[in-house]
């Protein structure tokens, strides 16, 4: 177990792409009208705290429902493709109702530590080591709370174009990840 700068600045991006802190602005900056406050640190900490559970014990809840990891991953790569799809064309396939209060629930999950991000986590175990992965997550929840603590001034800084180009670039990135996430986990299904 080393820490390996390459492993960890690629589980960095693929987070960054998947967590989508920079396109979910527009949902934060409306939590915000919304609620009044946004729980920064709050939503930060428990969706650190909630991925770094899921790296280490959801290996083990795929093996109490007798799922392979490969077979999640593969799982995974199709999650990762129509989110990207999403991020790219600018559509939704996937609504959930729109949170009521800018309380954890609504950021730290499914917004922050959704099904996409606890998919990407146990695809990056199959394929990268534990620690590079921890440290990964640990540097998206600092990016995060950062957006979440400035997000006013991003969206002003970025404007309305700056954001949706930010968010199709993130989205070519986590849809090349989706294409080699499935060809290096389909190999060993069939073996």
């Amino acid at each position: 177990m080393m820490l390996n700068f390459r492993e960890i600045a690629t589980a960095s991006m693929i987070l960054f792409a998947v967590i989508d802190i920079i396109g979910s602005i527009p949902i934060i900056i409306d939590l915000r009208k919304k609620a009044g406050h946004i729980q920064s640190e709050k939503a930060s900490i428990v969706a650190g705290i909630l991925m770094i559970l899921f790296l280490f014990v959801g290996k083990q809840i795929l093996n109490l429902i007798g799922i392979d990891v490969n077979s999640f991953a593969v799982a995974g790569s199709f999650i990762l493709f129509f989110l990207a799809l999403e991020m790219i064309l600018g559509i939704t396939l996937y609504k959930d109702d729109a949170p009521e209060t800018a309380a954890v629930v609504p950021l730290a999950f499914p917004l922050i530590a959704g099904a996409g991000t606890m998919t990407t986590l146990l695809s990056l175990r199959a394929e990268y080591e534990t620690i590079n992965i921890v440290v990964a997550i640990i540097i998206n929840i600092i990016i995060v709370y950062v957006v979440l603590k400035s997000s006013g001034k991003i969206e002003h800084f970025l404007g309305k174009q700056g954001i949706n180009v930010v968010r199709k670039i993130f989205g070519v990135i986590l849809l090349a990840i989706a294409v080699k996430l499935f060809t290096a986990n389909i190999q060993s299904l069939f073996v």
